[in-house]
């Protein structure tokens, strides 16, 4: 019973780590990365779709990203959705490849990114935090309704602590990885 808790309460936990990755990749730094567009929605014949549906993404330069649409009638769509995204950017049409030119990020502006991901990484921590308490909350209530022993419930609290902190250390090791990756010019 107790295992089943810490299984479900570990699987949990590693998910929060990934939308935590998400959440960083999401973040642009002096690099460029195709993560920063993928989330962008696009109006895709009246539904809003994801643009990581809706075309293929290179790199070909440390500061571009090229995008290249499956379907050559949505570009217009994706260039107008695009320049409405909270990234800044303004896409030159190539011919039906839109081309992606990211700014020099400003001192200013990486403190901006630096306190943003020091927010998602919190996030990631409380959400942690939160599923060690439910863990623990059914721990005790097997306990006390006597369907296991205390010495069990206490050495399952002991590995769901264990559990915890080694998931909030590796938002952290992710959070220090993404502030000298933005404080790198």
């Amino acid at each position: 019973m107790i295992d089943d808790t810490l299984f479900e309460a570990e699987e949990k936990m590693e998910k929060a780590v990934e939308v935590a990755k998400e959440d960083f990749a999401a973040i642009r730094t002096g690099r460029a990365n195709p993560a920063l567009v993928y989330k962008v929605l696009v109006d895709y014949y009246g539904a809003p779709t994801p643009l990581q549906q809706l075309a293929s993404f290179q790199v070909p330069e440390p500061r571009m990203i090229l995008i290249t649409p499956f379907d050559k009638s949505a570009t217009h769509e994706i260039e107008k959705a695009l320049r409405a995204s909270s990234l800044g950017v303004n896409p030159n049409n190539d011919s039906g490849v839109l081309r992606i030119v990211l700014p020099e990020l400003t001192q200013e502006r990486r403190k901006e990114y630096i306190k943003l991901a020091s927010t998602k990484g919190e996030d990631a921590k409380v959400s942690i935090r939160n599923i060690r308490r439910h863990a623990k909350t059914a721990i005790d209530k097997l306990v006390k309704d006597g369907e296991v022993g205390e010495d069990d419930g206490t050495r399952g609290e002991k590995e769901l602590d264990q559990l915890t902190k080694k998931y909030v250390d590796s938002v952290d090791t992710l959070l220090k990885a993404k502030e000298s990756e933005l404080l790198e010019v």
